[in-house]
């Protein structure tokens, strides 16, 4: 592999890892899309014994990140491998390789047929989109990331009729966001659904976790929607970030997302944020891309999600 040595990642290996993959945006969109509590997060809730692989040159420089996690018990699976732009394609061979023994072995160790694996792909990086699709993966949908910029303050807006809003600060609340969560979005491309303890320790073990943003509208006393602000992008760009923006489907047509979309920009802009960010499948089973252009959010970039079955 280029004279490469594969190896497993440490929580120590964070920062390297960090640097690889800025590097990599960098080169792809202009600028890095991760922090270093993203990479942080993400070696927490890999298995790095087994589902994640590092590449180092003989200088011990890392020019190599890849790793599979499963979604939830499903026979689904998300995959990334990302090498330094100029490094040899060896590199490349040699991960995308590692990902897929390790697709086959998961497939047999939980009993599934085969293994459907997902990547994100920026729509700006041709040369990936054309390595993954020589590898067998099509094209399967798209999300787009949309951002508002604020000049000034933002009104926050008027609850419709009946509605109130509570944050997620109560076992109670966070069931009843876990709810509207699952079923919100059960209908949605790639998901699977989590059972609540699951769905808790990701959040809980995400540093951009704040409860606090995590809103849930209820509707004459009844669980109706839902919200959930994250920190993703506040460091690094001193942007909100809409990370879930859920409505039951007995509620909809209500005007409960527009409402709590108005809410989440009031809110970064109280909290002294420059704007905010969201992503949407272009392929929603809603009407949510015209719902967010609507407000005034405007794109920002494209990943394609390609797709392949083992």
């Amino acid at each position: 592999m280029d004279r490469h040595t594969v190896r497993r990642p440490r929580t120590a290996d964070a920062p390297a890892v960090h640097e690889l993959v800025s590097t990599y945006d960098i080169s792809v969109i202009g600028l890095p899309d991760v922090t270093l509590d993203d990479i942080a997060d993400e070696l927490g809730e890999l298995d790095t014994e087994r589902d994640a692989w590092l590449a180092e040159d003989d200088a011990g420089t890392l020019n190599g990140w890849a790793w599979i996690i499963p979604k939830g018990d499903s026979d689904e699976a998300d995959v990334e491998v990302v090498v330094r732009p100029g490094t040899g394609d060896g590199v490349t061979d040699g991960l995308w390789a590692a990902v897929m023994e390790r697709s086959r072995q998961l497939a047999a160790e939980r009993g599934h047929e085969g293994l459907t694996l997902d990547i994100g792909v920026y729509r700006a990086d041709e040369d990936k989109q054309a390595l993954v699709k020589g590898l067998g993966f099509a094209p399967a949908t798209s999300f787009h990331r949309l951002g508002i910029d604020f000049d000034g303050p933002v009104e926050a807006p008027e609850p419709p009729d009946g509605v109130t809003l509570h944050p997620a600060l109560t076992d109670e609340l966070r069931r009843e966001a876990h709810r509207i969560h699952q079923e919100g979005f059960a209908d949605h491309f790639g998901f699977v659904p989590l059972p609540y303890e699951e769905w808790l320790g990701r959040r809980q073990a995400s540093a951009a976790t704040d409860w606090s943003q995590v809103l849930v509208a209820r509707v004459d006393g009844e669980p109706a929607a839902l919200l959930v602000g994250t920190n993703h992008f506040a460091d690094d760009e001193n942007r909100g970030y809409v990370f879930t923006l859920a409505t039951l489907p007995a509620f909809r047509g209500r005007g409960l997302g527009r409402f709590l979309l108005r809410t989440a920009f009031a809110a970064d802009a109280a909290r002294g944020r420059r704007g905010t960010l969201l992503q949407v499948d272009a392929n929603n089973t809603t009407p949510a891309l015209g719902l967010y252009t609507s407000a005034g959010m405007r794109p920002v970039l494209v990943i394609d999600v390609w797709r392949r079955r083992l």
